[in-house]
């Protein structure tokens, strides 16, 4: 039987896998609902679309993200590329121009010769196995409800789930420019800076609060804190925990100064271009869960925002994984006795397999392609060291000491500690930075001797 991978999703887990798998010589059919199927909160078509927000984190160096990013780089990602290709001005991190980004990562996909685009849903995964040499299963955090009883099934436990939130976007050209400044965290060079910053003196930050307060959100419940995940808590339940919570989180103001009085404000909000010609604005940290006519009323009462043009509004919306740490081996392979009865191997990536970001969900469509890879050409599959950023994420993924399994990025605090202790955080993190580079190139002269190239 002809070798062919079948993946299920076409997000960025999905696309990163397929692209790469197809580099490595393997025929790839590539299965994305959309159009066929919406998801509520999808725009377009096209594989690879950005939903919460246009920024895939920090590039310093000696930061989590930016190790993530060196992977990404000297692994070969092709989405991270063109990430590169389509980034918009985010001061010290990389955002994309989404609609592009998402374009040129469908125009790569659809020309590939041995990549097979299918539009429509999956809804069984055994039906699907038959007659496939390995399955990716990478839907993210919107599967579809047929196909997440499926994959439930195959984890032999109940699929977890939370809800997450995006950021609305309001167009450039209704931004009172007279109110806001703009400038980047700790840079003084106006002309240099990045964002657009939202000024608030105390009485208006009060009479914020207390409107964002008192609206009216599209889902009503009380919300516990184990139901979101921290990095995407709506502004208005980062409110709820204080009155001053959102000015020492997504508001805060630390490193900026308002030209117009030479001080720091007492509050402020960011916004970041949502494209290249800098058309659009996201609203930073303002994932939100408030009804639409709410966010309308509550946000026109940020300074230089009274007249905002909504080009879309937050949502929010379910987010489906697995139970990691029970489900998965650290190949990323499905290994419970359910998915033992399948035809042909299945491995998850991507958000349903509990890894939170953009960048996190294209490494692990890389990690993914490399597993199948080795698989199918009976390699075996060189460890990525723990070391790494996506490695740490790995060992905390697939422990089976993890209890109450949540959704995870790439941070410090989940990486195997130093050898030595190091009080200076900052020489801590750098330290980090070069342990993880050093096994990098260790992981991929490893990868070059079992014979896995082009990846």
């Amino acid at each position: 039987m002809e070798k062919r991978v079948d993946i299920v999703g076409g997000g960025l887990a999905g696309s990163e896998a397929a692209l790469t798998l197809a580099a490595l010589g393997h025929a790839v059919r590539l299965h994305e609902m959309r159009p066929h199927v919406a998801t509520g909160v999808h725009h377009t078509s096209d594989l690879a679309e950005l939903v919460c927000s246009n920024s895939l984190k920090s590039t310093k160096g000696d930061s989590a993200a930016g190790m993530l990013k060196r992977e990404l780089a000297e692994l070969g990602s092709h989405l991270y590329r063109t990430a590169l290709e389509c980034s918009v001005p985010a001061g010290g991190a990389l955002a994309v121009d989404r609609r592009a980004f998402s374009a040129a990562v469908t125009q790569a996909v659809e020309a590939h010769p041995l990549v097979e685009v299918v539009r429509g849903e999956v809804r069984d995964v055994p039906t699907l196995a038959d007659g496939s040499s390995a399955i990716v299963l990478a839907t993210g955090p919107l599967s579809s409800d047929v196909l997440a009883e499926s994959i439930e099934a195959l984890c032999g436990s109940e699929s977890l789930a939370f809800y997450d939130a995006a950021a609305p976007i309001v167009m450039a050209d209704s931004i009172d420019l007279g109110k806001v400044f703009r400038q980047s965290r700790y840079e003084d060079d106006a002309e240099a800076g990045d964002y657009l910053n939202a000024p608030f003196d105390k009485d208006e930050y009060e009479r914020f609060v207390d409107a964002l307060l008192d609206a009216r959100r599209v889902v009503a419940k009380e919300f516990e804190a184990a139901d979101l995940f921290q990095a995407c808590q709506p502004i208005e339940e980062i409110a709820r925990k204080g009155r001053d919570a959102p000015r020492f989180g997504p508001m805060k103001p630390v490193g900026l100064t308002d030209p117009r009085t030479g001080r720091r404000p007492w509050a402020a909000l960011q916004l970041r271009a949502e494209d290249r010609e800098g058309q659009s604005f996201n609203l930073v940290g303002f994932q939100t869960n408030l009804a639409f006519p709410e966010q309308e009323r509550v946000f026109r009462m940020i300074p230089g925002l009274e007249r905002a043009e909504f080009a879309r509004f937050g949502v929010m919306h379910r987010n489906t994984f697995v139970d990691a740490p029970r489900c998965l081996d650290a190949t990323g392979r499905l290994v419970t006795d359910a998915a033992a009865t399948l035809p042909c191997p299945a491995f998850v990536a991507g958000q349903l397999s509990g890894t939170e970001g953009y960048c996190e969900a294209i490494r692990s469509g890389l990690n993914a392609a490399v597993s199948v890879h080795c698989m199918l050409e009976g390699i075996d599959v060189p460890p990525l060291p723990e070391e790494t950023a996506f490695g740490a994420l790995l060992r905390h993924a697939a422990d089976p000491a993890t209890k109450d399994y949540q959704p995870m990025h790439v941070n410090f605090g989940i990486m195997k500690p130093l050898d030595e202790h190091v009080r200076n955080k900052r020489e801590r993190y750098r330290r980090y930075a070069e342990r993880g580079a050093e096994a990098l190139a260790a992981y991929r002269k490893a990868l070059a001797e079992a014979g896995v190239h082009g990846a």
